[in-house]
Parts: C-alpha cells; sequence; structure tokens
C-alpha cells in the first residue's frame, strides 16, 4: 500500500508540474527600433512558457552591427537584459553589393536592397534614435552560439531565422549534426504567387528579400536535416497588416514593451517576422497550409535568389527536402494574440 501511495504521488506530482518550457534561438536582421523583426523578438520573448535562449544576429535589412546596437537597446527599454545578444556574419555568402548592381543593368532592379540601400550602403554606424545601449554583445559569435545551444538542448531547441540565413548556413557547414539535433527551423522567407496588386510582389512573384540577399545560406539550409521547417511566406505575410488601431490599443498599456512598440514602431506595414513567431507559439493561427519542395536559384543569372518550389511528382533528385509552407491564417486571432502578448489582457 506504501508503495502504491509513493508512486501515485510521484505520478500526481509530475502530471501538476509546471510544463517544462519551448526553447528558442532568435536570429535576426534586427533592425530598429520598433520595426517587423524587434516587434517579433518582443512577442516571443513576452510569450509565456518560452524560453529565448539567445537572439543572434545578422546583416539583411540593416548592418549587423547596428542591428546589434538597435536590439541591446530594445532589451533594455523592455527589461529584457538578461537575454544574450551574439554577433554574427556581416556579408552574404557569396552575393556582394558590387556584383548585385551590376546585374541591376541586365537583371532589372528589386525594390528594397537592405543594408544596400543607398542610405545606409556604405555601412557606417548611425546614432540610434532610441539612444545608444550600454549593454553590450556576449564573446561568443552567433554561430558558436548556435551550435552549442542546440548541443546543450538536444532535439529541445527550435531555430527561428526572420532575416538572411548566413549565420544558420555557417552552423550547419561548422557541425554536420547541427540541424538534425534542433527541434525545427523556423522561417521567414520565399514566395510563390502573392495574390497582391503591390508592384513589389506582383511584378516578380518568386521574389523576397530574405533568401535573395543570401541565396547560397538559404540553399544549404534548406537542404539540411531538420526535423521540421516551417515557412512563413510572402502569400501569407501580405494577409496581415499594422493597424493603426492595434497601435492604439497597445499605446493604452503601461507594460515596457507596449511602450516601446508604442514609442518606436516605425510604419504601418505587413506583419513578416511577427506571423512567423506567432505561428510557432500557436500553430492554429494557420487554418490552411500546403507541403513542398523547397530550394532557391544560384544559379546568378536574372532569377538568382527566387524560390524554386516541387511537388512531390516534379521534384529534382537533387537531395530537395519536404517544407510546410503556410498560406491562410485566422487574421483577428492573430491581431488579438499579438496585442495581448505586447500589452497584456485587459
Amino acid at each position: 500500500m506504501k508503495t502504491l501511495s509513493m508512486l501515485l504521488a510521484l505520478v500526481l506530482g509530475a502530471s501538476l508540474s509546471p510544463a517544462q518550457p519551448r526553447l528558442i534561438v532568435v536570429d535576426e536582421d534586427a533592425t530598429g527600433p520598433g520595426q517587423t523583426n524587434q516587434m517579433a523578438i518582443l512577442a516571443l520573448l513576452e510569450a509565456p512558457n518560452v524560453k529565448v535562449l539567445g537572439l543572434t544576429m545578422c546583416t539583411g535589412d540593416g548592418w549587423m552591427e547596428e542591428n546589434t546596437l538597435h536590439t541591446l537597446r530594445m532589451l533594455e527599454l523592455t527589461g529584457h537584459t538578461d537575454v544574450p545578444v551574439a554577433r554574427g556574419a556581416n556579408l552574404p555568402l557569396i552575393r556582394t553589393q558590387t556584383e548585385t548592381r551590376f546585374s541591376d543593368a541586365t537583371a532589372g532592379t528589386v525594390d528594397w536592397y537592405g543594408a544596400w540601400n543607398p542610405a545606409t550602403a556604405s555601412g557606417k554606424l548611425r546614432p540610434l534614435p532610441e539612444g545608444m545601449p550600454t549593454l553590450q554583445p556576449i564573446a561568443e559569435d552567433a554561430v558558436h552560439f548556435l551550435i552549442r545551444q542546440v548541443h546543450e538542448h538536444p532535439h529541445q531547441v527550435t531555430v527561428y531565422a526572420g532575416g538572411p540565413l548566413t549565420n544558420i548556413a555557417l552552423a550547419i557547414s561548422i557541425d554536420p549534426e547541427f540541424a538534425a539535433l534542433s527541434n525545427g527551423l523556423v522561417l521567414m522567407g520565399a514566395s510563390l504567387n502573392p495574390q497582391t496588386d503591390d508592384p513589389e510582389f506582383a511584378a516578380n512573384p518568386r521574389h523576397e528579400f530574405n533568401l535573395w540577399f543570401d541565396p547560397e545560406a538559404a540553399h544549404i539550409a534548406l537542404r539540411a536535416p531538420w526535423p521540421r521547417v516551417d515557412v512563413t511566406t510572402v502569400d501569407i505575410s501580405i494577409k496581415t497588416f499594422f493597424t493603426e488601431e492595434m497601435l492604439a490599443r497597445i499605446a493604452k498599456s503601461g507594460k515596457p514593451s507596449a511602450r516601446y512598440i508604442a514609442a518606436w514602431s516605425q510604419r504601418r506595414y505587413y506583419m513578416w517576422d511577427e506571423l512567423a513567431a506567432l505561428a510557432w507559439l500557436d500553430p492554429t493561427l494557420i487554418t490552411q497550409e500546403k507541403q513542398l519542395y523547397m530550394d532557391v536559384d544560384i544559379s546568378h543569372g536574372p532569377s538568382y535568389g527566387n524560390t524554386l518550389t516541387w511537388d512531390e511528382k516534379s521534384k529534382p533528385q537533387t537531395g530537395v527536402r519536404l517544407v510546410h509552407v503556410q498560406t491562410n491564417l485566422d487574421r483577428a486571432r492573430f491581431e488579438q494574440m499579438f496585442v495581448e502578448l505586447i500589452a497584456g489582457k485587459r
């Protein structure tokens, strides 16, 4: 009888104990202040039962060094100074700014060059409008930080990629076990056939910035042996929008995260990275998906960096892998969840 009582106590104790937090490392081209990447990071930091093991920085929408400073300052302003930030890749693996400018003459221009836009192309650090941080990045570089985390927590760490995949490709190249030891990859990137009159995507439906900026890195990442890959494409991202109404609701909150966004959100626009983050937090926000084999054009021709996809019947025999492509969402629930994560429930 005593043995049975002890067994029941152990079982009940296990069932009543709080669930282990979900683990994630966030790899971002975290431009700021208050842009889509910073808002996605904040949503993950504020999410219950989630532990953000660290933030790894790369160049993409902005330069890595400036992105790192924006992120450190955001952590200071929102009370998350215990989260490590690691500096990562400053340039794509192969693509260069010079090659890109030359190819414009033959392949045509794109709408967004990120760090290579004329105003920021020099890479010179600019004053931060939100103020310079006193918090410092960790000494460990982003690539080795990523590798260490999946080895310390095998099959538990989700790798979230909100920018170009340079750091992740380098981690895969250094450590062949990296992808398989993770819990999967969450990727904001790729474009299939977005239904929009937005000229950036209507005229070039297979172009998406994160894959385009470092095509070789995306090619390496998409072929790695992840347990699962979830992709938030342009097609579904443009069904979201950060509205004035959402901002007004957030601005009423006294939470530090809400005060940060109320003060520094840059513009009302598509919620690219926020959707990828919240779909990982609550997969039921995604109401439709399809499974496709995905890769990136690395031919250095006119379609260099464009998204490539196939179904089971048409896929090439070259090691392409299946990914889960999100195609539709419950927008009202998504907006409500984002506001509540940032501002708290009323």
